[in-house]
């Protein structure tokens, strides 16, 4: 219980009053006509569901916040209550949305920190011993941003846009960057005995209708080289 609570005051309140708030003053904004909502992954594959090789993922899967509060994961919980609150809100109010639902994001930063994202494959060179025995969905920043462009400005647009341009387990990383840099010092075992969480497949159908593509690779490493050593770091994305 005390760590829900910690959840609601951390993640939950501040995730759904900052939805709700944008969302407010779009309603009241005569010449707001669309809102391109940035959600997320979290907020469509945490349901109880099994996600095996076979199975394909699209936007009509919801994560399921009893789930999500049964395991533990406040992220997962804030990002699946927002965007709930955020189609019930602007169904009430009539007001045309469209969320876009980006898994792993990579490619070059803007900031000068490190996002979660980008943070998940520099642990594996600096130093770590094994790596997590975890499968993660990656999708390429520019795909990302023009899904945004093309929500907005595309009259068809409509509903949920989930964007993930493959999906790969930790391994498949660490042999992509051992390859793109045979000098690093990777880790070579995993961090438990179990077998490999699974891949599992998600629909780029409805996103390809957006008439985008999805970027095979990071694009150019410019603000990163300082993060990581090599010219190619997103190229490890040529795994999506």
């Amino acid at each position: 219980m005390l760590e829900m609570n910690l959840f609601e005051a951390e993640l939950i309140d501040p995730a759904l009053k900052g939805t709700l708030n944008v969302l407010g003053s779009c309603a009241k904004a005569p010449s707001v006509k669309r809102v391109v909502l940035t959600s997320s992954v979290a907020a469509v594959l945490f349901n109880g569901k099994p996600r095996t090789p076979d199975v394909v993922v699209d936007e009509t899967w919801f994560s399921d916040p009893e789930f999500c509060k049964e395991t533990q994961n406040g992220y997962v919980i804030s990002k699946t209550l927002a965007e709930e609150a955020a189609w019930k809100f602007t169904k009430e109010k009539g007001m045309d949305v469209i969320t876009i639902n980006p898994s792993m994001v990579i490619g070059p930063l803007l900031q000068p920190t490190l996002n979660s994202s980008v943070e998940l494959i520099l642990n594996l060179v600096n130093g770590a011993k094994t790596f997590p025995n975890y499968t993660f969905a990656w999708v390429d920043i520019k795909t990302v941003a023009n899904a945004h462009i093309q929500a907005f400005e595309v009259p068809s647009a409509s509903g949920r846009y989930v964007l993930v341009s493959r999906v790969a387990h930790y391994s498949q990383i660490v042999k992509t960057l051992h390859e793109l840099y045979p000098t690093l010092n990777l880790p070579e075992k995993c961090a438990d005995d179990e077998p490999y969480m699974p891949t599992f497949q998600v629909s780029q159908e409805k996103a390809k209708k957006l008439r985008h593509r999805f970027h095979p690779s990071g694009g150019e490493p410019e603000g990163n080289s300082r993060k990581l050593e090599g010219e190619r770091f997103f190229q490890f994305l040529k795994l999506v």
